[in-house]
């Protein structure tokens, strides 16, 4: 234990050092590396709490509405009623939380779960997206809209931090913090055994006298949660909301990859499935943006070409690389320790 804690100090003091790396080895682009590191953090935050879920068999294709709810919700609080997201992010966790119980406990109730589970999951997403670009009056439907600037784009009041990009770094470095120390926390708890059980044979966990309904409403409300916060910090960071950047299928099948891809029975394979992803996803758009075949050929809709990528290599993923890609590196190297 006493490793792992040293471990994780160390790992944290790195971490809190990137913003100083990045401006000591490249000054004129420390913004941008910054902001990327920023986006790969709020990234992984999401993907682990994700992870919460998926881990034990409950798949859920509905992620992006909670993150939606989390970001659409602090917004407007703030630009309707001037509510600051100081009480404004309490209440659209608070909101995300009630959306899954009021999805999970009839689905769990009726012991609906597999694909059928992630059927309505994803018909909640769309629910939710369908009421965010309908009420466009408030909203800005699909084009989306601000939180309302308070002074000089700096304050706490207001959450707002993104023209200083170093104190929005360590605020979102300690959401990301939080989030694994919570992961950490529900892998050494007893309900971490009782989900185990429940991933392999509900009948058989309720028959050993698993309360089947209640562990998974619980697990559901924690990575609800985890996921309407980081949505909420989302949209202090960007200062901009849509159904496109924060909510909807489109996000959900994108958390839902991350996760798989870096490895969602690890605890650090959701960040690395966040790194992962964010460098693909820049490096399709800048390879993209340059490339006058895949303009010649696809104009414009070259830049939602990524979406095929990461479906494709979901399915690679899934087949060659179950446990993903941090996964997948801890299980050779405990194969070779043991040869």
């Amino acid at each position: 234990m006493n490793r792992k804690i040293l471990l994780s100090t160390l790992g944290l003091v790195v971490l809190a050092c990137v913003p100083v790396l990045i401006g000591w080895v490249n000054p004129g682009g420390s913004r941008y590396y910054l902001h990327l590191a920023i986006q790969m953090l709020l990234w992984a935050q999401i993907y682990t709490a994700w992870s919460l879920m998926g881990r034990f068999g409950l798949t859920s294709l509905g992620h992006g509405a909670f993150t939606g709810i989390g970001a659409y919700a602090t917004v407007l609080l703030w630009n309707q009623l001037g509510l600051t997201p100081l009480l404004g992010i309490p209440i659209a966790v608070a909101l995300a939380v009630v959306a899954a119980l009021l999805v999970g406990y009839p689905c769990f109730l009726q012991r609906i779960k597999g694909h059928y589970f992630a059927l309505m999951t994803m018909a909640m997403v769309e629910f939710v997206r369908l009421c965010i670009v309908g009420w466009r009056g408030v909203t800005g439907g699909s084009l989306g809209t601000q939180p309302t600037r308070h002074g000089d784009g700096v304050s706490l009041y207001a959450v707002q931090f993104e023209p200083n990009r170093v104190l929005s770094y360590f605020i979102v470095l300690a959401l990301w913090a939080g989030t694994l120390y919570v992961w950490s926390r529900v892998d050494r708890s007893m309900d971490r055994l009782a989900l185990d059980a429940l991933g392999q044979d509900e009948e058989a966990a309720a028959a050993a006298g698993v309360d089947v309904t209640r562990e998974k409403l619980k697990i559901t409300a924690i990575s609800a949660a985890l996921c309407a916060l980081g949505g909420a910090l989302f949209a202090q960071y960007q200062m901009y909301v849509s159904p496109e950047t924060i909510a909807g299928l489109g996000i959900s099948l994108n958390i839902v990859f991350g996760a798989i891809a870096g490895g969602m029975g690890v605890l650090l394979g959701p960040t690395v499935g966040a790194v992962f992803t964010q460098l693909l996803s820049e490096g399709l758009r800048v390879t993209m943006q340059s490339s006058q075949v895949l303009s010649a050929l696809f104009g414009t809709r070259a830049l939602a070409l990524d979406m095929l990528v990461y479906g494709v290599l979901l399915v690679l993923f899934i087949i060659y690389m179950p446990k993903g890609i941090l996964g997948t590196l801890l299980d050779r190297f405990a194969r070779k320790r043991s040869a």
